[in-house]
């Protein structure tokens, strides 16, 4: 799995991420720095390479750092859906065996309704029996930690069938989001991201982008007519959007209004993608589309 570290050598200023709504921007050398901080606070709080962290964020940038600092921390990094009820999540930190959990200020009254003992960190508020997140990383040195080890990443099914089931995502399996997109020019991407960041949907535009170099442009919350406006501000090349989105974008009656002439690649997951949509968006919208299935299949 590729480190921001890579690209905070050979081009520490290029944005890695710029939050779409605003543009604020981080540079690879300050995502850098701010995952070795991560990675620095799990190591203080007593977690140690194998031990699992949990993460219940919206689209956030932090959401980046602890996720690259638990990989550095050879930790395993349990994402939890922001939609999920407190029966959900206890069930999830019970099952994953998390020792430490990160929400956001939102999330963190379902989270306080479990009845596991877990360490707590809350993003962007305070509440009583957490510690808050921001001071906590910014006291921490921004040097890789001695022991760096690489962790896993796990996702839980949605438990239609019954309750939700852990899927280990192996090394393998995001080493190929990034190595099999070698040729879809990512290395000068600017990814606009509009799904959840928990989702795995939405990992297979990151890894490929921050892997090979690109911008990833985070949107906060979607809605159409946002999304292309977003998208045009900031000369989007690459896309990750489920067939409901593209639905929604492509019914808008002003559709057309908007330049996308600097779209080369999108893709489609999670859902039946109806072929008069797709053709739709071949018709009108440029660049490549590619769908994709069974991202859950694990690859040794």
């Amino acid at each position: 799995m590729s480190h921001p570290s890579v690209h905070a050598r050979t081009d520490p200023a290029k944005p890695a991420l710029i939050v779409a709504e605003t543009g604020e921007t981080i540079s690879f050398a300050e995502l850098d720095r701010r995952s070795n901080r991560a990675a620095q606070l799990f190591r203080a709080r007593g977690l140690k390479a194998g031990d699992t962290i949990a993460l219940c964020l919206e689209n956030t940038p932090e959401f980046y750092d602890i996720a690259w600092g638990a990989q550095r921390a050879g930790l395993f990094f349990v994402c939890i859906s922001t939609k999920l009820t407190a029966p959900e999540i206890d069930y999830i930190l019970r099952d994953s065996g998390a020792s430490l959990v990160v929400a956001s200020a939102s999330q963190g009254a379902a989270v306080s309704a479990v009845a596991v003992d877990i360490v707590r960190f809350v993003i962007g508020g305070a509440l009583a029996g957490w510690e808050a997140w921001e001071p906590a990383v910014a006291a921490m040195p921004d040097t890789p930690i001695a022991d760096e080890r690489a962790g896993i990443d796990m996702l839980y099914s949605s438990g239609t069938t019954g309750v939700p089931k852990g899927i280990v995502q192996s090394h393998a399996m995001r080493w190929a989001h990034i190595s099999r997109n070698e040729g879809a020019g990512f290395a000068s991407a600017v990814t606009m991201i509009a799904t959840p960041l928990y989702s795995n949907t939405t990992l297979v535009s990151v890894l490929p982008t921050l892997g090979w170099g690109g911008t990833v442009v985070l949107m906060k919350k979607f809605d159409a007519r946002g999304y292309l406006t977003l998208a045009e501000r900031h000369r989007a090349t690459h896309t990750m959007l489920v067939p409901v989105q593209y639905q929604r974008i492509m019914a808008l009656p002003d559709f057309d209004r908007f330049d996308l002439t600097s779209f080369r690649f999108k893709t489609c997951t999670s859902a039946p993608f109806p072929a008069a949509l797709k053709a739709d968006v071949v018709a009108r919208w440029p660049g490549l589309l590619v769908e994709y299935y069974g991202m859950t299949r694990l690859l040794l």
